[in-house]
């Protein structure tokens, strides 16, 4: 892996190192002939070389670069005849051609070049029908295609083009029906389709009755019906039954909901769930489906007591069953569940005062509790996730008392017995991220911290080896998104970065030999949350991956920041909480 430039909070660098894993150890690189320092510039890898190109040292933007060759560790310039005009802007490799296009100089930019390294010369793109002006956009690289997506010229734009260097042309992607930018919306995944539905959005500051199905393989969003929706909301739950999803509870800013339904893709219809012998109206509950009946348990009220009361809805009969409160866990909120096949097992949460690391499982067929074990429990926290193997249920990340973790647990429900998950190579400490199982492997993706720095990387656990394995990454930064598994891959939408809002999303192939990473129609770089068949919206099962473009690197730079726009109300009141996604 090789580094190179950016900014030290004082000086702008033109150094850098090489490091090799297999020795665990960084030789610098050469700074003969080496570019002059920089920020927010672009790198993309040849095969033998790394080539750098513009950026900005403050308050110049950059035209220049360099060639760098780790075999001679020396430093070749570029050519600057014909380059693109100084910018900050994302690069890729096509195999022979760097192409750099759009970014900003101080204006939102359309142009672009293609650099050929072997003739050392450069050639315009073409700006027939390239795409709008723009920065903080992503390009990937699909094997003859450059396809850049989103950014914006201070307002995000969910447009993108396919540029062809063989024809040098372009031809434009369609927004495809994405739904709106949102966070803290659920999303499932059909066996076909991902339907995301609900969330919050601000500015105005609205939650949504709205979704989405994405298709995989035409790549292309489908609404779904407003006719008969639920009302809309954030913080809501949603489970696949294997015809429909169930959405149900959460709020909608000013009133919490008892309320709820059910959505059939195939005849795009809503009908409601029955309210009679519903659970009392609550938001940062779990619900799990476990074949026949959706679970949900525990939460917030509208005056925010924590629950340990839920209830079993039976789609078929449209009725609801109240779980026992007979040794149940104590109340809690912001919890995880999962279901075994047999049992749901909760765990974790916040009851008022304190963040548990206490649980409990419960047996839909005896109506009755029985608490998980704290020894060699992970320490208490919220804002976790949790997945279910098949024989054990990992628990990873969150937050507690103003700090983020980076530790988690393994559960053995048949030994009532916890095993700490490795830390070696785990991922940076992380809450609101998202967690699915891939049969083999946990992928832990996105999230943010305390003070609100997001997260666009992630990596993959495996309970076999105990071992963690860093995950590609290229969506951005995001936190409260959603993310499903498909058999194959696994999709991230929507979320919140800090400053935006988003409507974009990608998809993660975790195959072991290479991951390579798709954009979704919406976005280059997608998430979502929410797990496949049993699934809560706060992210128990499922949640995140990270996506990168193709064989090369390709700067996505935010050069002029956003303000943060506040969160949806409650979420700072959360009982001392987090404040920020």
């Amino acid at each position: 892996m090789i580094v190179w430039g950016g900014y030290d909070g004082s000086n702008y660098l033109n150094t850098g190192g090489r490091y090799n894993p297999s020795a665990d150890s960084w030789t610098a690189t050469s700074t003969t002939n080496v570019p002059t320092g920089r920020w927010y510039h672009t790198a993309v890898w040849t095969g033998s070389e790394m080539i750098v190109w513009g950026g900005q040292n403050y308050p110049t933007f950059l035209s220049t670069g360099g060639r760098y060759t780790p075999g001679t560790d020396n430093w070749v310039p570029i050519s600057t005849t014909n380059a693109p005009s100084p910018r900050v802007a994302p690069a890729v490799w096509t195999g022979n051609e760097m192409i750099v296009w759009g970014g900003y100089d101080g204006n939102w930019l359309d142009t672009g070049g293609r650099y050929n390294p072997s003739t050392d010369n450069w050639a315009a793109t073409n700006f027939i029908n390239a795409p709008s002006p723009r920065n903080a956009h992503t390009a990937v690289w699909t094997g003859n295609e450059m396809i850049v997506w989103g950014g914006g010229t201070g307002r995000r734009v969910n447009t993108g083009g396919r540029y062809s260097p063989s024809m040098d042309s372009w031809t434009a992607t369609g927004s495809n029906n994405a739904p709106s930018p949102r966070a803290i919306h659920t999303a499932i995944w059909t066996g076909s389709e991902m339907i995301v539905w609900g969330g919050y959005y601000y500015p105005p500051g609205d939650a949504w009755n709205t979704g989405g199905r994405y298709n995989l393989t035409t790549d292309s969003w489908t609404a779904t019906s407003t006719t008969n929706a639920p009302a809309a909301r954030y913080y809501h739950t949603a489970v696949w039954t294997g015809s429909e999803m169930i959405i149900w509870g959460g709020t909608d800013q000013t009133n919490y909901l008892s309320a709820g339904g059910r959505y059939n893709p195939g005849a795009d219809s809503w009908t409601a769930t029955s309210t009679t012998n519903a659970p009392i109206a609550r938001w940062l509950h779990t619900a799990v489906w476990s074949g026949s009946e959706m679970i949900v348990w525990g939460g917030d009220d509208e005056n925010f007591n924590q629950l340990n009361t839920g209830g079993r809805y039976n789609p078929i009969t449209d009725s609801w069953v109240a779980t026992s409160t007979t040794n149940a866990p104590t109340a809690r909120a912001s919890h995880r569940a999962v279901w075994t096949g047999s049992e749901i097992i909760v765990w974790g949460g916040w009851n008022g005062p304190n963040a548990l690391n206490s649980g409990g499982r419960y047996d839909p067929g005896m109506d009755s509790w029985i608490a998980t074990t704290t020894t060699n429990a992970p320490s208490a926290r919220y804002y976790h996730t949790a997945v279910w193997t098949g024989s054990e249920m990992i628990v990873w990340g969150g937050y507690h008392e103003f700090n983020e973790l980076n530790t988690g647990g393994r559960y053995n429900p048949s030994m009532d017995s916890w095993i700490a998950t490795t830390t070696i190579n785990a991922p940076s400490a992380r809450f609101n991220h998202t967690a699915v199982w891939i049969g083999s492997e946990m992928i832990v993706w996105g999230g943010s911290t305390f003070v609100g720095d997001g997260f666009d990387t992630g990596e993959r656990y495996n309970p076999g080896t105990h071992s963690w394995t860093a995950a590609s990454t290229n969506p951005p930064a995001r936190s409260t998104h959603t993310a499903v598994w498909t058999g194959s891959e696994m999709i991230v939408w929507g979320g919140y970065d800090g400053a935006e809002y988003l409507n974009t999303g990608g998809r993660y192939c975790a195959q072991s030999a290479s991951p390579t990473p798709t954009p979704t129609a919406t976005a280059s770089a997608t998430a979502t949350s929410t797990p496949t068949a049993t699934v809560t919206a706060t992210a128990t099962a499922t949640a995140t991956a990270t996506v990168t473009a193709t064989a090369t690197a390709t700067a996505t730079a935010t050069f002029t920041p956003t303000p943060r726009v506040a969160p949806p109300r409650g979420f700072a009141l959360l009982h001392r909480r987090a404040r920020n996604f």
